[in-house]
């Protein structure tokens, strides 16, 4: 064999070696950008839970916003929690229900009279929670002496807020039952007049149809009535 022959063969193992070689590794800004969205994408599903898990009806819980927050602060985290977890851009399956109730929560504080309930029974919880605290109403929300609570002031207004809240919703369920009740009562009261009156009408035409009818049998229950006077045989005395 020439040394040319030698040189331009190859050793198989060198071959396999080579063909074997690992891929390249990633560089620190593609790992960097890979952890990123994988953050981002636990972090969208994390904020799902929470919209899911929060309180239905505190439009606050849900948006997960201070309840002193001006209109702009709501639209502006509206925004930015809508476009976090949008259903385009988070794989979790509630992802579309959890987009539902931030749009629900931002259209209820973003009606005048709305808000203006809801703060009427945030305010009265407040006032609760200041009395269990032997404080008064009248201190604001960044008093000292609301700090370093346990539980947190926060989470005693929140806690004290949902109980008013939800026996409201039960006195507006209780008020829709008993007027869906009511009406239907109403209802059945006006079916019962209609079907009155037109028992009345059909007697009425009965009466005048059978007329000529009864007319008829008077005639004829008189005429029996003198032929048989006629016709009596006297009885001697």
């Amino acid at each position: 064999m020439s040394t040319a022959a030698s040189s331009s063969s190859v050793d198989p193992s060198l071959a396999n070696a080579t063909s074997s070689a690992p891929p390249p590794a990633f560089s620190d800004a593609d790992l960097d950008k890979l952890l990123s969205r994988e953050a981002s994408a636990f972090q969208r599903e994390i904020e799902v839970e929470r919209i899911l898990k929060a309180f239905k009806l505190n439009p606050y819980d849900v948006l997960d916003i201070d309840e002193a927050a001006t209109q702009e602060e709501i639209k502006r985290r509206y925004r930015q929690l809508s476009l976090f977890i949008h259903p385009d851009k988070t794989p979790h399956a509630r992802a579309p229900e959890a987009f539902d109730l931030l749009k629900k929560a931002e259209s209820e504080l973003s009606d005048k009279d709305k808000r203006e309930e809801l703060d009427a029974v945030i305010n009265q919880a407040r006032s609760l929670v200041l009395k269990t605290l032997s404080l008064p109403t009248s201190i604001p929300d960044s008093d000292p002496q609301l700090k370093n609570l346990n539980p947190p002031y926060k989470f005693r207004l929140r806690a004290q807020s949902k109980e008013l809240l939800i026996d409201e919703e039960v006195r507006r369920r209780k008020a829709i039952k008993m007027n869906l009740a009511n009406e239907g009562l109403e209802a059945r009261k006006k079916d019962e007049e209609v079907a009155s009156r037109k028992r009345k009408v059909e007697e009425d035409k009965n009466w005048e149809d059978t007329r000529d009818q009864r007319v008829d049998s008077w005639r004829t229950f008189s005429k029996d009535t003198r032929k048989k006077k006629k016709s009596k045989v006297a009885i001697l005395g």
